[in-house]
């Protein structure tokens, strides 16, 4: 299992998880990404969800945005 390093109070961690053939990302938020063959692309899978969710720059939603 590889996991995204140290992390302090209140952040998130990433992992991956091999099932069989099959690697999983995984978030402690919950979030879990496709099964890969290739264990690089599961950990680009969540680098992406990392980046995308958990950027601390990352505070509002723009579908929330009234038209």
């Amino acid at each position: 299992m590889l996991d995204s390093g140290d992390i302090r109070p209140g952040q998130n961690r990433t992992t991956t998880v091999e099932r069989g053939s099959f690697s999983i990302a995984r978030c402690t938020c919950g979030w879990s990404g496709p099964a890969r063959r290739a264990r690089a692309i599961a950990r680009d899978d969540a680098a992406v969800h990392a980046t995308a969710r958990h950027s601390p720059s990352d505070t509002s939603d723009s579908s929330d945005s009234p038209d």
